[in-house]
C-alpha cells in the first residue's frame, strides 16, 4: 500500500518536472562568429530526423520530439518527449543567404548569416 502511494507521488512529480523542462529547455547559447550568428542548443536523445528548425523573419524555432518506449513501466520520467524553443534573434539575418544546421552528439548548431552592418563615419 505504501509502496504504491510512493510510486504514485513519484510519478506525479516526474510528470510535472517534465512539463516544466519541456517549457524552458533546451539550454541555448547564441553568439557572433565572423559574419554569422551561431545558435547552439542541447538536444541529447533526439533523433536528427525528428528535429525541425524554422526561421520566420527574426524568430528561430526549434522543435524536437521522441516517442516514449513502449512496454516499459517507468519509476521516474524526466526526459522530455517534445521540445519547442522559440528564440527571438538579437540581430537581423540574411534569410536569402546560406543557412545551415548541424546535429552532432546531441548538440544542434545553427549558423545564420548576419545582415551587413554599415559603419557611418562621424565628421
Amino acid at each position: 500500500m505504501i509502496k504504491e502511494a510512493v510510486h504514485d507521488i513519484v510519478k506525479r512529480i516526474s510528470e510535472k518536472s517534465r512539463d516544466v523542462y519541456e517549457a524552458i529547455m533546451p539550454p541555448v547559447d547564441i553568439y557572433e562568429e565572423g559574419t554569422n550568428l551561431i545558435i547552439v542548443a542541447d538536444l541529447a536523445g533526439f533523433a536528427k530526423e525528428n528535429i525541425k528548425v524554422t526561421l520566420n523573419e527574426s524568430i528561430l524555432t526549434i522543435f524536437a520530439e521522441r516517442k516514449e518506449q513502449e512496454g516499459v513501466e517507468y519509476f521516474w520520467k524526466q526526459r522530455p518527449l517534445k521540445i519547442k524553443k522559440i528564440i527571438p534573434l538579437p540581430e537581423k539575418v540574411e534569410s536569402e543567404k546560406e543557412i545551415s544546421a548541424k546535429y552532432e552528439n546531441g548538440t544542434l548548431t545553427v549558423s545564420l548569416p548576419l545582415k551587413k552592418k554599415v559603419h557611418i563615419p562621424v565628421q
